[in-house]
Parts: C-alpha cells; structure tokens; sequence
C-alpha cells in the first residue's frame, strides 16, 4: 500500500461544474484536515465576515468571476459554506492575530524548485518539491486533477484540500508549465488574492500571455512563479510579491526555495524561515558540484539538507513533479515518495 496516495480526479464542463467535481473529492479532507486546525481557526475569528475579506473577494469577482465561481463550486461540492472555502483561499493575503503561535505562522512555508534551460535538442526542466506543514496532515489526502473546461485550455494540477488549483504545480495543453514557491513579504495590500492570479495562469497560452497576468498591479499578496513555455523551451523564474514583479529567463540550471532573491526587492522587508535559507544554499551548492547529472531528483529527494521533508521542521513534501518541455509536448512525472517513484505520469501535446 502506498504510503502517499494521490487521487486522480477528472473533471469537465462549465466553472461551477468543475469545482463541485473538485470539492467533492476534497470534502472530506478539508472537513477533517482544515476546519480544525488552529490556522484556520485564527483565520475564521479574524476575518470571516470583515469589511477586507468582502474587498478581496469583490476584486477576484471583478477581475476573474469564473475562477470566483469554481470556488463557490469547490464550496458547494464539500458541503461548505463559500465564505468558509473562499477565507481558506485567501489565507496568505491575510496577517494572523498577534496570538498565533509561530509555528502555525510558519506552517505556509516549503517547496522548492528547480529551473534546467534545453541543452541541444534536449527538453527544458522544471522539478518541484511540494511541502506542506505537518499540521494539515495532507500527506495522502491530495489529488491529481485533469480539467477540460468549456472555455480555455485542458489543464491539470495537483490540488491541496479546499485549494483553487493553480497554487502548487501544473500545465496546461498550451505547452504552459507553472510551479509555485511560498514566498512571505511584508506587502500585502487589498487586491486579487494570489489563488486566484495562480489558477489564471493555468489558463494563459504562453509565458508571454502568463508574465502579463503577473504584472497586474492590483494583487494582494504573491508567490515566486516558476514557466515554462513547451514550445519555445523558455524558463522564466518570476518573483511576484503584491508590489512588483521581477522576471529572470533562465539560461543557466537554478534553484528557488521560500525568499525572495531579486535585487529588485532588496529594500521589501519580508520573513524568511530558516529552512528556506538552508534549503536555498544546499541546492545551490548541489547544482554547482554537478548533482544535476544524476537528474533532478538528486536534489529534491535530498534529506541531508534537507530539502526532502520528511516531518522535520512541522513540514512535509507531499509529491515531487518533474516536467520535461519539448516543442510539441510536456512529459510530465509525479513522485510520491522517493521509494514511490512516478506514481502518477504522462504526456500532454500541445495545440
């Protein structure tokens, strides 16, 4: 028996369609991994019903009201109310209470990733470590969705319990790849929650079409974005907080943890939990003695570091993904564990 199942869920139709197919496959994990737990509950007391909550829900609805409506669909499908699923979404565009402890304020951060540029004929690469905090019990409870929507491109992504999709790592029939970094600048400001902007760019055509949505100057918060454009081999590492956006192509194999590195950003005050730090110098340092040669994995699966979680520091790597980018498809592998490899594969062509 596998010790990290990932739930293949498929889905089809309109938005709210989509989400109710989402929320039924998480209803019970958000019921009994979420609700409970003292992040949530910070969150609820704080801002469920305030005047803030109600702006960044009208700014999602005014810029993005189909991905609004897949919420209400995830929240119908769980048997949530949608104010309920739609605090959850929004939780990094919110502060906790003084009151908190820190291990739940630190419990977002995790994941790493990994950005290697085409060599000759040979795909581009982007690898991702998915970590979650020990707190949400996730391990086994996430899903593998594959969405055809009525409108915009077939895409899939691994989704967390009560999640819009968008916030972990996907891609979509365009040949667009994304995988996302937790990053904890001190910007947040009323705007489109960064859920929504992630699951935007599961929708865009390209990397050009992706960094446009990044650039949108009324976000609320931000995560660093890895893209990668299947038919152009491109790479892009984009650090994204709510005040700016700063792209780099990628030309060079390079490694991004949970801070921000930018010069752009060097005057944002932003929290930086001591794993990311550690996480970021390992990975570099493996990367310039060469343990690219061995493939990605012998640097995410690393637990010296560690950059694998496995239950150290209240976090845990819920899968690793792997996506190969060739001009005409994304190969794509997803690791459950490093002794549960390529749990769940397969190629996506693009049109």
């Amino acid at each position: 028996m596998s010790r990290n199942p990932i739930s293949r869920v498929r889905a089809k139709g309109d938005a709210f369609s989509i989400g109710f197919a989402l929320g039924q496959a998480s209803a019970s994990s958000f019921r009994e991994r979420v609700l409970p737990t003292e992040r949530y509950r910070a969150l609820e007391a704080r801002w469920l019903g305030s005047n803030y909550l109600k702006t960044l829900e009208s700014a999602a609805r005014a810029a993005y009201p189909r991905f609004v409506r897949e919420i209400e669909g995830i929240a119908a499908g769980a048997g949530q109310d949608f104010q309920t699923v739609f605090l959850w979404n929004c939780r990094p565009d919110l502060r906790f209470p003084e009151d908190v402890s820190p291990a739940t304020q630190a419990a977002a951060a995790g994941c790493t990733s990994l950005l290697i540029p085409a060599e000759g004929d040979g795909p581009a690469v982007i690898a991702h470590n998915e970590d979650g905090s020990a707190q949400f019990q996730f391990l086994g409870a996430c899903f593998w969705v594959e969405v055809e929507p009525d409108e915009g491109p077939a895409w899939s992504s691994f989704m967390t319990p009560g999640m819009l999709p968008g916030e972990t790592f996907g891609l979509n029939e365009a040949g667009l790849v994304q995988t996302i970094n937790d990053i904890t600048p001190q910007d947040l400001q009323p705007g489109v929650t960064r859920q929504i902007i992630s699951r935007a760019i599961l929708e865009a055509r390209g990397l050009d079409e992706a960094l446009e949505i990044l650039r949108r100057k009324d976000r609320a918060s931000g995560f660093h974005h890895n893209l990668g454009e299947a038919k152009t081999r491109r790479l892009a590492s984009v650090e994204a907080p709510a005040s700016g956006c700063a792209v780099r192509e990628v030309a060079s194999p390079r490694a991004h943890a949970n801070h921000l590195l930018f010069r752009e950003f060097d005057g944002l005050k932003q929290t930086i939990d001591p794993s990311s730090l550690v996480r970021q110098e390992g990975a570099d340092r493996m990367i310039a003695e060469g343990a690219l040669a061995g493939g990605a994995e012998a640097v995410l699966f690393d637990e010296t570091t560690p950059i694998y979680k496995n239950g150290r520091d209240d976090a845990q790597t819920l899968a690793t993904s792997i996506f190969a980018l060739f001009p005409d498809r994304i190969e794509w592998r997803v690791h459950a564990v490093p002794h549960e490899r390529d749990a769940l594969n397969g190629t996506m062509r693009v049109v």
